[in-house]
């Protein structure tokens, strides 16, 4: 499974794009996986798509929807955009290039 494992709110927290995640993804962002990697690498990005990807990365790392959600709620919403960029893109990042695992200094 390609993880990225980087510290997100209190603790290092594992994020993981399944298969089924990435579908789930382009679903919620209304955007294709290629095309949403090329919009967050180019800054191109809408701001939904950030925490969606973080979301369903926690969820994909372990986490209930729930507590995916209230971490989103708590430490990616509302944030200044530059702390939240690093973080979908090295979830994406990990699923796209196909490491084992990418650590971030997140």
């Amino acid at each position: 499974m390609i993880t990225a494992t980087v510290f997100f709110g209190d603790k290092e927290r594992p994020f993981t794009l399944t298969d089924e995640l990435v579908t789930e993804l382009e679903t919620t962002t209304g955007t294709g996986i290629g095309t949403l990697f090329q919009r967050l690498m180019a800054q191109a990005f809408k701001l939904g798509d950030l925490a969606e990807v973080i979301r369903l990365g926690l969820i994909g790392g372990g986490a209930n929807p729930q507590e995916a959600e209230r971490l989103v709620n708590s430490y990616a919403r509302n944030r200044p955009i530059a702390e939240v960029l690093p973080l979908a893109t090295e979830i994406l990042a990990a699923r796209w290039l196909g490491v084992d695992e990418v650590q971030a200094n997140g």
